[in-house]
């Protein structure tokens, strides 16, 4: 009877911990974004953001706690992201930043950031020399 018990109480524990990302707070969205095109203003940094595999042009609104983050200083074009936040008139306002591999956007947005990628690249090859 115990080693049943374990097995349902470790069980219960991997569904707990396999679910725990999926929380967010009442009214933040989950969304992924690329950037797209060189940000000339930090707190306001275009991309291509999918939101529940629905893919668009935004703004990505930075508030003073995400412009001071180390991550959102180095954003580049092409740079992928995981976020939190709301989406509002003006874009998506960031509320928490990831920098994620492009392998791991969701196929949505996947042709785009391997496009932008290889443009990139393309731009940037010649320069070494």
């Amino acid at each position: 009877m115990t080693s049943r018990l374990s097995l349902l109480l470790i069980l219960s524990c991997w569904l707990a911990m396999g679910t725990a990302p999926l929380v967010l707070a009442e009214g933040e969205l989950l969304a992924f974004a690329v950037v797209s095109e060189v940000p000339k203003d930090k707190a306001r940094v275009p991309a291509k953001v999918s939101v529940h595999d629905t893919v668009s042009q935004m703004k990505l609104l930075a508030s003073e706690t995400i412009l001071n983050n180390l991550i959102w200083k180095k954003l580049e074009i092409c740079h992928a992201m995981k976020l939190e936040g709301y989406k509002v008139a003006e874009g998506f306002q960031v509320v928490t930043v990831h920098v994620i591999d492009a392998s791991m956007l969701p196929m949505s947005l996947q042709s785009f950031a391997g496009d932008c990628l290889i443009k990139k690249a393309i731009e940037i090859a010649p320069m070494v020399d």
